[in-house]
This record gives C-alpha cells, sequence and structure tokens, in this order.
C-alpha cells in the first residue's frame, strides 16, 4: 500500500491573510488533481512567519483563526490538508457542528495564551489540531515571547496510513514529539517547517531528520516555507526521507513547489483512530520524481539574497532600486543583485565621483550599467564637498594636501563629508521617484564599522549585510559565470573590478588594507568571534597574532552603534548582525 503524498511549499506572506488562504486554497486543489491523500503546508501558513508582534492584536489572531474555517469549508475534498495556524490556547478551534461556518468558537486573542499550531481539514472540516511543543528563543526566534508549548502528540489516520503532526522546532531534539507521535504509532510524520536558511543549514535538517526515520523506522515529509522576511529568507528545500536516512523526494529551492510523491508504507495498527479516507476516485498515474537542481553553495547564497531583495522591495511596494556606483566589487555586486531582483531596467546606478575617484572605477560603473540595463548617470560631488567646507570653515579641514596654521591636515571627517554628500544626493532620488536605495556595505566592514552613517549606510536594504567581503568577491565569479545579461566580454562585472585591489577611494592612493587587515584573515577573525563566540584566546589558538585580534575585536565592539543603525539585510551565516546577534552598545567587556 501506498500513501500519496503532496508537500506544498508556498509563498506565505506575513499579514497577508487572505493573499496566504489563497495560496493555499491553489496548491490544495493542485494536490487534489494529483490524486494526494494529504497536502502537508508550512508552519504559520495562514500568517506568515514571524508574524511577530501583529500576534499582540487579537483583530489578527481572529482573523488568521477565521482563515483556517474558511480553508476548511472552501478547501476540495478527498484531499486532506494540514495548515499551520495561530491557535488559543483556552479556544478550541474543532466546534460541535464543524459544518456551519457559524458554529465556529472564534476565541478573541486578548488575554488569552496563543500556540503555534497545525490544523488537519478534511471535507469541509477541522477534524484535529497540534500545538508545537519545542518552541525556539535563540538566534532569530523569539517564539516563547508568543506562543504556549503543549506536550500533546497528534496522529491521525489518512487513507488508512497513521500521520503524526509536528512543527519545525519539534524536530530538533531527541526522541522529542517527532519520537513520541512515532511511539503513538505514526509510520509518516509530517513535519511544518518555516526554516530561515543559511549556509550548510540543510545538511543540518536532513541529519536531524535521519536521526528520526533511522531510530523509528518512520518516512518524514519536511515542508518548508519560500521567500524573503526582513532579515531573513526561508528557501524551501523540501524534501520527503524515508526510513534509510535518504531524501527520496525534493522540492526547488527559493521558489514555490508542489511535490507530490506515493510512499509505500504500511498501514500497520491505525484502526483506534478515526479514518480519514483520504483521496477518493480513480488516481492520476504519477510521473517518476524528479528532484530539482542542486544549487552549489555560491548559487544557493546569490539565490538568497537575489530572494530576499526582490520580496523586500515588492512587498513593501518599491518597483525601481537606486545605488551608487563606485566601480568598486560591492556595489558592483549589489547592482547585479538588484537587476536580478527587479530587472536591470528597474534599477538606477548613480556614480558620484570625488576628486579621488579613479577614471577606471567610473569606465568600470559604466561598462557594469551597460551589461545589466540599468540606468546610469555621473552626478560629481566636488561641488556639494566644497559648499559643506565652506559652511563648515575653520571647523573641519578639507582637501588632502592642506596643512592648517595650527597643523591640522584633512582626515576622517573629510572622508566622510563625500561619503555623506553621496547619502544626500541617492536619498533626494529616492525621494523624487519612490525608489528604494539599496546600500552596499558588506558583512566585514559592518563588523569594523568600514561604514559611514548617512553616507554608504543611507538607504532602505542592504542586501550584503551578511556577506563577508572574500564571499562577495566569489558571489561576483560566481554571477559572471552563469547567462545573461552580458557585456561584449561575456561578463556581468567587469573583471577588472573583480581585480583591483578594494579603495574606498576618498582620499589619495587610498586601499582597504592601509587600516584594515587583510580580508583572508580579518574575514576568519570575524567568523570566529561573531558566529563562534571565540575570545581573543581562542582567536590566537587559531592562528592569528594577539595584537591584530585586540585590534580587530575593539573594532567590532565600537561599531554596535552604527549597525544599530543600518538598513535591514538577509541572514545567510550562522550568525548575523542585528536581532541574531544581541550585545550591548555600551559595553565594557574586553575578551
Amino acid at each position: 500500500m501506498s500513501l500519496r503524498l503532496a508537500l506544498a511549499q508556498i509563498r506565505s506572506q506575513v499579514g497577508d491573510i487572505d493573499g496566504n488562504v489563497e495560496r493555499t486554497l491553489e496548491a490544495w486543489r493542485r494536490a487534489a488533481d494529483a490524486g494526494a491523500d494529504v497536502v502537508v503546508f508550512t508552519e504559520l501558513t495562514t500568517t506568515g512567519y514571524p508574524p511577530e508582534d501583529l500576534l499582540l492584536k487579537p483583530e489578527f489572531v481572529s482573523a488568521n483563526i477565521d482563515a483556517v474555517k474558511r480553508l476548511a469549508v472552501d478547501g476540495p475534498s478527498g484531499t486532506v490538508a494540514v495548515v499551520g495556524y495561530v491557535g488559543t490556547a483556552e479556544g478550541d478551534l474543532v466546534a460541535d457542528d464543524p459544518g456551519r461556518p457559524d458554529g465556529w468558537e472564534v476565541a478573541s486573542a486578548a488575554g488569552l495564551a496563543l500556540t503555534n499550531s497545525a490544523a488537519v481539514l478534511a471535507d469541509g472540516r477541522i477534524v484535529a489540531t497540534y500545538d508545537k511543543f519545542r518552541l525556539p528563543n535563540y538566534g532569530v526566534f523569539d517564539e516563547a515571547r508568543y506562543f504556549t508549548p503543549r506536550d500533546e502528540p497528534l496522529v491521525v489516520s489518512i487513507a488508512g496510513v497513521a500521520v503524526g503532526i509536528t512543527i519545525c522546532e519539534d524536530l530538533w531534539v531527541e526522541p522529542g514529539p517527532v519520537g513520541a507521535a512515532a511511539g503513538q504509532g505514526a509510520k509518516v510524520i509530517a513535519n511544518l517547517n518555516a526554516s530561515p536558511y543559511h549556509r550548510g543549514k540543510r545538511a543540518e535538517r536532513e541529519d536531524w531528520a535521519a536521526r528520526h526515520t533511522s531510530r523509528d523506522g518512520t518516512w518524514l515529509a519536511y515542508v518548508n516555507v519560500v521567500g524573503g522576511q526582513d532579515d531573513v529568507v526561508f528557501d524551501g528545500d523540501s524534501f520527503l526521507m524515508g526510513p534509510d536516512g535518504e531524501v527520496a523526494a525534493r522540492g526547488a529551492q527559493f521558489v514555490p513547489d508542489l511535490v507530490v510523491v506515493d510512499v509505500p508504507v504500511d498501514t500497520g495498527d491505525a484502526t483506534d483512530l478515526e479514518q480519514l479516507s483520504g483521496h477518493r476516485g480513480e488516481r492520476p498515474e504519477l510521473a517518476p520524481h524528479e528532484p530539482a537542481e542542486r544549487l552549489d553553495p555560491v548559487g544557493e547564497v546569490w539565490h538568497a539574497v537575489v530572494t530576499a531583495t526582490r520580496d523586500y522591495c515588492r512587498r513593501n511596494g518599491f518597483t525601481e532600486a537606486i545605488l551608487g556606483l563606485s566601480g568598486g566589487i560591492d556595489s558592483a555586486v549589489v547592482a547585479a543583485i538588484a537587476a536580478d531582483a527587479l530587472g536591470g531596467e528597474n534599477v538606477l546606478g548613480v556614480a558620484m565621483p570625488s576628486p579621488y575617484s579613479s577614471q577606471h572605477s567610473l569606465d568600470d560603473a559604466e561598462a557594469l550599467a551597460r551589461n545589466l540595463g540599468c540606468s546610469y548617470h555621473v552626478l560629481p560631488i566636488d561641488e556639494p564637498v566644497q559648499a559643506f567646507g565652506n559652511v563648515l570653515g575653520d571647523l573641519v579641514v578639507t582637501g588632502f594636501g592642506e596643512q592648517r596654521k595650527d597643523g591640522r591636515e584633512a582626515g576622517v571627517a573629510y572622508e566622510n563629508l563625500q561619503a555623506r554628500s553621496r547619502g544626500v544626493l541617492v536619498m533626494a532620488l529616492s525621494n523624487e521617484r519612490g525608489s528604494i536605495v539599496l546600500t552596499t556595505g558588506n558583512k566585514s566592514e559592518y563588523a569594523v564599522g568600514y561604514a559611514t552613517l548617512c553616507g554608504d549606510m543611507a538607504g532602505g536594504f542592504a542586501p550584503l549585510k551578511d556577506v563577508p567581503k572574500l564571499l562577495v568577491y566569489e558571489l561576483a565569479r560566481w554571477r559572471n559565470s552563469i547567462a545573461a545579461p552580458r557585456g561584449d566580454s561575456g561578463e556581468v562585472i567587469p573583471a577588472s573590478t573583480i581585480d583591483k585591489p578594494p579603495s574606498a577611494e576618498l582620499r589619495p592612493d587610498q586601499r582597504d588594507d592601509d587600516s584594515l587587515p587583510p580580508y583572508e584573515i580579518l574575514d576568519d577573525i570575524i567568523e570566529g568571534y561573531v558566529e563562534a563566540d571565540l575570545g581573543i584566546a581562542g582567536l590566537i589558538e587559531r592562528g592569528h597574532d594577539e595584537e591584530t585580534v585586540r585590534r580587530v575585536l575593539r573594532l567590532i565592539d565600537r561599531a554596535e552603534y552604527k549597525r544599530r543603525q543600518a538598513a535591514a539585510g538577509p541572514k545567510i551565516t550562522t550568525r548575523a548582525f542585528g536581532r541574531d546577534r544581541r550585545v550591548p552598545m555600551t559595553n565594557g567587556w574586553r575578551g
């Protein structure tokens, strides 16, 4: 015997309850047309994830409960659906007369404990609900702030097969709720997820799934949401794993997908459970499952930042993006990301040369815009900087090579004056055109404060915020290795942009390594300190010079106030700046 199972990784959007209902119904109907007995959706299908303080609004919670009712009534018969929603601990969603819409109990969220829940829907009714037990409260997760856990396993019989229902973090403990469901006779475990992407996450998910399936001899359907949400991005990548610990079917990465497979499973003894019949009538024959092509590790990151940028812009009403094109590697990669996310015709690149900008940088910026099909303008900043200098007078030294009678020379204040002049220009264009400004800083720069408040940090979204400098170069080479748009030389990003030494070009002959360690050293120290929580001793043991370590850590700690003011950007490493890493701005610890 087999259970025909559908994995529905949809693009749920936070707060768009009506839209999420339509997306769910569309996938449910497709699953029914394919003869599925059951279709499994994602965590908090109705509300999107994470809804955060929307959960404090009683009307929002009630609207989400109404959405589950609508799904039950409007969904196709014959195919069972498992959908995620926000429940109330005091109010049971299952009514005495579930066939009548006016028979539902909709409890007010005011004063009630909430649950991260899943509902089993079949033939116009809600037959059972499950409340998540393991509530993550680390990294980007704050579920203990909102939800109440329930340690009550749920197993239902679908087409004669015992199916256990679990949600996301329930998987990440052994034996936990997954083992409890198997202990109650489940042959297939459905695991609804909103699991943010970071590099290496797939291996972690599959390792946990294999522990459970190999231990219990079960099948496990892992279904994950797709899309960007503020500073996280969800990659889909749903899978079905067999009792041998091997993946038997898999969904696509970073795009919605519906995977329908026949799961060979013994019915076992499910006679004590309510029997949900599953698909009725003649069942269409399934073509052999063809897993979506896997992305390589760098390609994964590219698709993550493109997906995050596209969804942030479109969901917030922006159709055009503006960014400063310096001719350097960071702005080139952000421009290519924006073009892939929104279309090159919807990207405006602005070169804003100062007296210290090189001609080859301007040439590279123009070539990049041409390759991507972007609009391109040159707005020199000489006059604005001079005007600021005139207003400031003797208060700030402007112009390198000048030395005042008091011995002062131009320094960081003058460099930042140039960066802030550029910020004024791009934000003026943003106001005029109603477009979003994308900032171009990377994780290495944000880590050590190598970015200017109200200057190159000015903007609404930071695609490279969690991308270390060396990975930025890898992304550039990866983008050049794939299809059009391309320039005459077959490149998207000019080779000269990739090959030249990085420089802010805010003073004569400036290079990043004049004031920072080489990025091979800097990125490794940042990774150790920020992502692995190593201290000075641990980083020295890792092979780094003590003086360099102490200097870099001082820079990282002192720059926290800047990062608190930075635009949002997608998490792609194990630990990103922002709500994933929360340290005090005022901090006396040095170690």
